[in-house]
């Protein structure tokens, strides 16, 4: 039975955007992007698992403000880049880094090298956000079950 647990705890995982430890979001608090508009790293003492996934805070309030209300911090698209979500039709992962909250909701973007130069893609996110939230959410729908 513990078998059957453990794979059905993988199982929803795989749909979060998770590193190779489990952890979503890097192990950024996502309740710190929405109380101190900034992305930091949480500990593993104050950790919870949401649907298979392992979330980590910066200390015991964050963790308890969580587990309270999880959808209000969930990130969008599960944590995958909003951007490529829209306009490539793809999971991405992210720079937690890097991210938006616009009218309650958590937006994270990718932010690296990109055929050899930079590219932050909340940058074009910003310039076309009503249309590319529409289309990311036309997207999501499909593309969060593969």
């Amino acid at each position: 039975m513990c078998m059957l647990f453990l794979g059905m705890t993988t199982l929803f995982a795989q749909n979060v955007n998770v590193n190779k430890d489990g952890a979503a979001n890097s192990g950024y608090d996502l309740v710190n992007y929405f109380t101190s508009n900034t992305a930091e790293r949480g500990n593993k003492d104050y950790s919870v698992i949401h649907n298979g996934a392992t979330y980590y805070f910066i200390n015991t309030e964050n963790k308890k403000t969580f587990i309270e209300n999880p959808d209000n911090y969930l990130p969008q698209f599960d944590g995958y880049c909003a951007f490529a979500v829209a306009k490539m039709d793809k999971k991405v992962h992210v720079d937690p880094k890097t991210f938006r909250i616009d009218d309650g909701k958590l937006y994270l973007f990718y932010n690296d090298f990109w055929e050899g130069k930079p590219f932050n893609t909340m940058i074009p996110w910003l310039n076309n956000e009503l249309q590319l939230e529409n289309l990311a959410i036309t997207n999501w729908g499909s593309l969060k079950k593969s």
